[in-house]
């Protein structure tokens, strides 16, 4: 029976609120350090896949579509995501285990536009990283990659929209990271005031 991988020296951010929420809300923030060594159980990567095919969408389309690369399955193929990600990203995220594509599909059945695609997708991305944050996982979404190469390199279809990556693992210390995404690693999390982008019965 294998031995569990315990970090306790990972980094604990939970924010500081204004009011109580829930601690999955709290302490989910986004690292980039993970455990290049562990590998992500197969049952815990269903189980937060599951959790973003049971998120809400318009009309119950369910336009959310994921591509999963598993560095640990498929080397070559986490490779071709990988390549794809701007060189900030590439310096820390090379050590998380998984990496996923978060797409939506934009049309109806009928072949009409489905304009909330885009929103329900990131609705779906959002359970998924509560469901991690659940399970003891991290993760990170990234914005920063080719889209145009990684639709090419993926022969992917043209109407497919792709919106972010997700590297997806265990935290490890800031320590493993270089010096520059380390201490951005340790800077406090922040939020605007509820003023700010909150009003109420009115427009500010």
């Amino acid at each position: 029976m294998s031995v569990p991988h315990v970090n306790s020296l990972a980094l604990e951010k939970t924010a500081v609120t204004g009011q109580p929420i829930h601690p999955l809300l709290a302490e989910r923030w986004s690292p980039r350090a993970f455990q290049e060594d562990r590998p992500l159980e197969h049952d815990k990567l269903i189980a937060v896949l599951e959790a973003a095919r049971w998120a809400p969408s318009a009309s119950n389309l369910q336009p959310w579509r994921f591509i999963v690369w598993d560095r640990y399955a498929d080397e070559a193929a986490f490779q071709q995501a990988f390549d794809t990600l701007g060189d900030q990203n590439k310096i820390w995220v090379k050590r998380a285990p998984v990496l996923i594509g978060v797409f939506s599909w934009p049309f109806r059945a009928d072949g009409e536009p489905a304009p909330a695609a885009a929103y329900d997708a990131g609705a779906a991305a959002l359970a998924l990283s509560i469901q991690a944050e659940a399970l003891g996982l991290a993760t990170h979404q990234m914005g920063g990659f080719d889209k145009a190469a990684l639709k090419e390199r993926l022969a992917l279809p043209d109407e497919l929209v792709a919106h972010t990556i997700i590297g997806l693992g265990y935290r490890a210390h800031p320590d493993v990271l270089h010096e520059k995404a380390r201490l951005r690693e340790l800077l406090l999390r922040e939020r605007k005031p509820l003023e700010e982008t909150v009003f109420f019965n009115r427009w500010k």
